[in-house]
């Protein structure tokens, strides 16, 4: 996959066709949009075009609003649509001015322009432009203006519950994993450098990789206990963490923490990925050590289980 940062020195691409949008999560939905751009782009010899903005646009028209939490980092989207084989990616810097373009600006002067696509190929309900006053209507009336065509994916469903970033984050903040999972197609993933912490957990056994992730707009899902997978220098390793504040011990700050079985290495700087298999069970508050031990053993017994 191509992926491109400079939108002024695009190539020329070959019947290109064009999808646009934030593709956070690169969810179940996504991956049908993206099923057919590279499934038109085969039928016809050409490419098919990813076009995504960086920072996430509502970062930047809303700066003050901090509820946003993203599904993906912009590294982790473009490994995502690598693997779900997307031939170029365009990462278009999104700005103030830039959200202040007309609907038909937009179409004509910047896409158009620069990227002068074969087909466009939109999702359900898509719109564009300053207040996002454009939609299929207005795409349509451009495209046969300038001379591309449009093509709408329908809402796309899965076991009857429409897919969206939106539900994506729903699930992870309640703490489902698993549907989270199931909406996303792939396990959900964090990214992170291992740094110092507390050394509690090699007190009571169970030795911990303390996880600072890279990218404050992250989305972390609700504390509890999960079983994972963590990529460390390119081998998966599976593993139990903890998300939360360790109520047992008093005034300790919210950590990530993993501990990776049948493991013993230093790791502190490393950076690593931790793939969210399944949520095991809320953090609990325990009357002191020796349960909280017990229920560790418990917890590594079941993660085992999932993940063997």
């Amino acid at each position: 996959m191509r992926v491109f940062r400079n939108v002024d020195s695009l190539p020329e691409f070959k019947n290109g066709v064009l999808t646009i949008g934030t593709f956070d999560g690169v969810h179940l939905g996504h991956q049908q949009i993206i099923k057919r751009i590279n499934q038109l782009a085969a039928e016809n010899g050409g490419e098919s075009i990813i076009l995504t903005f960086h920072p996430h646009p509502r970062l930047v028209v809303n700066p003050n609003d901090t509820s946003l939490k993203l599904l993906n980092t912009l590294e982790e989207k473009i490994q995502l649509l690598e693997h779900y084989g997307v031939d170029n990616l365009i990462v278009a810097p999104f700005s103030v001015e830039f959200s202040q373009l007309t609907a038909r600006q937009y179409v004509e002067d910047f896409l158009w322009k620069n990227i002068h696509p074969n087909k466009v190929v939109i999702g359900y309900d898509h719109h564009f432009g300053n207040n996002r006053d454009g939609g299929l209507e207005l795409f349509l009336e451009l495209g046969e203006e300038l001379g591309f065509e449009v093509e709408e994916i329908e809402k796309q469903m899965v076991d009857d519950l429409a897919v969206s970033s939106t539900k994506v984050r729903n699930a992870l903040q309640a703490g489902d994993v698993s549907q989270a999972n199931h909406l996303l197609g792939h396990e959900y993933s964090l990214h992170g450098t291992v740094v110092e912490g507390h050394q509690m957990g090699r007190k009571l056994g169970y030795p911990t990789a303390n996880i600072h992730p890279n990218n404050p707009n992250k989305l972390i899902p609700a504390k509890g206990v999960y079983a994972v997978r963590v990529k460390l220098e390119g081998q998966l390793y599976p593993a139990m963490m903890n998300i939360g504040d360790n109520p047992t011990f008093e005034n300790r700050a919210a950590s990530i923490e993993a501990h990776l079985f049948d493991f013993d290495r230093d790791i502190y700087g490393t950076e690593v990925d931790v793939y969210l298999v399944q949520r095991l069970r809320d953090e609990l508050k325990f009357d002191g050590i020796e349960p909280l031990i017990a229920q560790l053993r418990g917890d590594e017994k079941l993660s085992r289980k999932l993940l063997y």
